[in-house]
């Protein structure tokens, strides 16, 4: 039977890191077994769901190119057919109406707590005959769960899973308003969409227990199922906003590569030997639901910055001068013309070595790009304040001399016997020259940007301070 898994979000929130991971899993193990990936909105909670957290959830799946088949299912289209069949199993005496008042509820809730153990419904209702039943309540409908013996799960991740009956209870399946809970809607949306494996969170193991009863009820397959671990903070706890950004979009907007965000995540739970690069081709060929560990993952952010780093170096200069224009049109209104596109392409190689994130990439880029008034930097202007003016127009009148083979090897050597002449060292005038050039206090080799934006250019921003 061909392979069908489903990544099934909750629209009431942003798109957290954990259900990115939860995806990803989903989407490589139908592509290794050459299967399908389908994507289900449950957004039956009208209270809390939202267009934007749907948008939300959708572009960052589109970003991560975890692309899904056939249409998106929204569950709270499908409620009829949930209904349809709450209706059935209360037909064939395998679900019941509970008339249960508020206060009956309380009171089992109340005598758990004195007790300390977990609330369990008392299954008041279970064999009482409905007529039996007060005129003013309206009756929410409850699962006839096994009572006796136990239940197991074989989990992939987690193996065999044993679960006394006595610790189970009757789940509502129909709230007393008629419309479907999460359990009963899952199970039936699940069934009708062929799901043949559950990849999900390890905090969904109870509903598991659960769910398996309604399937045992309507006696259908039920799936494979894989209880991958939560992941954590660096330091061990839940993960969390003090531990950097726990949204896909904030990656993105932080300067995260798609591609990297990918590998790194892959790489929580789930390993293939020492690999730590690991391509998305060679994650579709490896991949297998065996190998994810049992144990939480912790998130590093700096190890994810390591990985950036990786996919950045690997950027070809075309895909970056397209996110710049960009960034430098939302950003600085700057609008990079054939000038700055022909420095970029000589000087890309370089900075890309340097930047852990496109952001930061793009600003030590700016300078090739960058219209007067420079953009400067605070250290940069510290320099700039500092500087001997004379210096740098005596430094401009032996820089004349080669203006018309500006070329590194001659630049290096004229400053060299320049700063001879005046009695200094490279280290006494470098940083100036770098502030007033780039706007930076770090930047690339200094004799190559020199070379890149050429003597006109480099003339014009240093006359710039001197005049300035």
């Amino acid at each position: 039977m061909k392979t069908v898994t489903r990544f099934a979000p909750s629209p009431t929130g942003n798109f957290h890191i954990g259900s990115a991971r939860t995806a990803l899993f989903n989407w490589l193990f139908a592509k290794n077994t050459k299967g399908k990936f389908l994507l289900r909105i449950e957004d039956t909670d009208k209270a809390r769901s939202t267009k934007e957290s749907i948008n939300k959830i959708l572009d960052g799946l589109k970003w991560l190119n975890l692309d899904w088949n056939n249409e998106i299912i929204y569950q709270s289209k499908k409620q009829k057919r949930h209904r349809e069949i709450a209706e059935e199993l209360l037909k064939k005496g395998l679900a019941y109406k509970c008339f249960c008042s508020e206060e009956e509820l309380n009171k089992m809730r109340e005598e758990a707590k004195i007790l300390k153990k977990p609330f369990r419904y008392n299954r008041m209702w279970r064999e009482k005959n409905p007529k039996e039943s007060p005129k003013n309540i309206k009756p929410v409908i409850r699962i006839k769960s096994p009572i006796k013996g136990e239940t197991k799960i074989d989990d992939i991740i987690q193996g065999t899973i044993r679960v006394s009956n006595e610790e189970m209870d009757d789940f509502i399946i129909m709230r007393s308003d008629g419309t479907p809970t999460y359990m009963l809607s899952v199970v039936v949306d699940d069934h009708d969409m062929n799901v043949t494996h559950i990849v999900r969170g390890h905090d969904h193991l109870t509903n598991t227990f659960r769910q398996n009863v309604i399937y045992d009820a309507m006696k259908w397959d039920k799936p494979i199922t894989s209880h991958i671990p939560l992941i954590l903070g660096s330091d061990g706890s839940k993960m969390s906003k003090r531990h950097g950004a726990i949204d896909v979009e904030e990656y993105k907007m932080k300067g995260i590569l798609p591609s990297a965000l990918i590998n790194y995540m892959l790489r929580l739970g789930w390993s293939h030997g020492d690999d730590e690069i690991i391509s998305l081709e060679n994650a579709i060929k490896w991949f297998s639901l065996e190998r994810i560990g049992k144990s939480p993952a912790k998130f590093d952010n700096e190890k994810l910055i390591s990985v950036n780093s990786h996919y950045i170096k690997e950027l070809k200069n075309d895909e970056i001068i397209k996110f710049l224009e960009s960034y430098y049109s939302s950003k600085y209104k700057i609008k990079i013309d054939e000038i700055s596109v022909k420095r970029l392409n000589l000087g890309l190689n370089d900075i890309k070595l340097r930047s852990r994130d496109l952001n930061q990439l793009a600003e030590m880029s700016l300078f090739y790009c960058s219209k007067f008034p420079l953009s400067i930097s605070k250290k940069a202007k510290k320099y700039i304040k500092k500087a001997d003016k004379t210096i740098f127009t005596d430094l401009l009148i032996v820089l004349e001399n080669i203006k018309n083979d500006f070329k590194k090897q001659k630049i290096e050597e004229i400053i060299s016997k320049f700063l001879i002449e005046k009695g200094l060292k490279l280290s006494d005038i470098i940083q100036y020259i770098r502030a007033m050039i780039t706007g930076l206090d770090v930047s690339p080799r200094i004799y190559d940007i020199m070379e890149i934006l050429g003597f006109v250019e480099i003339k014009k921003r240093i006359e710039n301070f001197i005049n300035g």
